[in-house]
């Protein structure tokens, strides 16, 4: 009897122990979670393992009672879809936060009305060769209404689609032209596995489609970033003729004008379309 009560005493001390703070029950939990996860891996499957309630349970319980500093290390069966998963729900979950809609503030300044952006996209529909900057002058002498020729631009951009048959050449006539003379240069966004932001630039040659370069910079850039970013891009290539470039601002900096000028290359700004019309949206 004596022993019953003495198996007892113990059971309850290693209790006690391990519901109490300190670093027992979280080594405890940590080698019932590794064991378990092990036991997982060993089942008979094809392509991943099946988790049953009992292993969500178990994990979840053994997570509650790991130091989170620890959870990275000891994660065994984890699947590279569901950090991809976790990863683009952080993202989105960070970009609602900064741009999102919140009720609780005033609301910004309107944009354009619809029958300012009927009239732009009809004025470039019945004058294919003017300008954003010719439209917006035109606008304001003919209605009264002060409009940006960036406002001009994006709204070509979303509403205006040249029609097909255009004097332009075709994209194909355009390339058989550029060996050896045009490449292509974009900027896009990525965001790192601790969900920061950065800059990628892409130089590509536009006649054999090969990727020249690419550089890599915070999310914050100015004038002597991008072009830092484009010669490390471009570093031992031989220079071609031409530069084609959309309008972003980040290529309207002086020093990446300056840049180009000095490498005596000579930037094109490209449209939207079907054709290289390279001069309908230029300034």
């Amino acid at each position: 009897m004596g022993l019953w009560f003495e198996l007892i005493a113990h059971l309850l001390v290693t209790l006690a122990r391990l519901a109490g703070p300190g670093g027992v029950r979280a080594v405890a939990a940590e080698s019932v979670a590794v064991k378990h996860q092990l036991l997982i891996m060993k089942r008979s499957h094809r392509r991943g393992p099946k988790l049953t309630a009992w292993d969500r349970l178990i994990m979840g319980l053994c997570t509650l009672l790991v130091p989170r500093r620890r959870l990275g290390k000891i994660a065994v069966v984890v699947k590279t879809s569901t950090l991809l998963r976790l990863h683009r729900a952080l993202v989105k979950r960070k970009y609602q936060l900064l741009y999102g809609v919140k009720r609780c503030r005033r609301p910004g300044p309107k944009g354009p009305s619809r029958e300012l952006i009927a009239a732009v996209v009809e004025m470039k529909r019945r004058n294919p060769c003017f300008g954003c900057r010719k439209i917006a002058e035109q606008i304001a002498s003919a209605f009264g209404i002060e409009i940006n020729k960036d406002v001009v631009r994006r709204i070509l951009m979303r509403r205006y689609r040249p029609a097909p048959g255009g004097a332009g050449p075709s994209w194909l006539a355009a390339i058989a032209r550029s060996k050896n003379s045009l490449w292509s240069v974009d900027l896009l966004r990525c965001e790192s596995i601790l969900v920061r932001s950065y800059w990628v630039m892409v130089v590509m040659d536009v006649y054999t489609r090969r990727v020249v370069g690419f550089g890599v910079a915070a999310a914050r850039l100015d004038g002597i970033q991008v072009y830092r970013m484009f010669n490390r891009a471009i570093a031992r290539q031989t220079l071609p003729k031409y530069l084609s470039s959309d309008h972003d601002p980040l290529f309207r900096f002086h020093r990446w004008r300056a840049n180009l000028r000095v490498l005596e290359v000579d930037e094109i700004k490209t449209v939207p379309g079907g054709r290289v019309r390279m001069l309908s949206l230029s300034d």
